[in-house]
C-alpha cells in the first residue's frame, strides 16, 4: 500500500491460546512489514461477542476479515498487496 500505513484489528479474547499465538505471529510479521495493530478484546463489547462468538481470533482490516483462528502469512501478504 502506498502512502497510508494499513491498521490490522485483531479481534481476540484473554485466556485464548489461539489469539495469543496469533498476536506473538503478528508482532513478528510486523518487524518485516509496516501496519499499525490494534488489538480488541470482543468481551468488552456485546455486539463483537455476539458478531465472533467463538470463531476468534480474526484479523481484519475494517470490515474485510483476513484470517481467523490461526494467523495466515499468505492471506495477509495478498491483502496487504505485498505478494499477487
Amino acid at each position: 500500500m502506498l502512502g497510508s500505513m494499513p491498521t490490522l484489528t485483531l479481534y481476540s479474547r484473554v485466556e485464548c491460546h489461539l489469539c495469543d499465538e496469533m498476536k506473538d505471529a503478528l508482532h513478528r510479521f510486523q518487524q518485516k512489514h509496516q501496519f499499525a495493530l490494534n488489538i480488541v478484546d470482543i468481551d468488552e463489547d456485546s455486539y463483537l461477542q455476539m458478531r465472533y462468538g467463538e470463531r476468534i481470533p480474526v484479523l481484519a482490516e475494517g470490515e474485510q476479515e483476513i484470517c481467523h483462528y490461526q494467523f495466515n502469512e499468505t492471506m495477509l501478504l495478498q491483502h496487504l498487496g505485498i505478494i499477487t
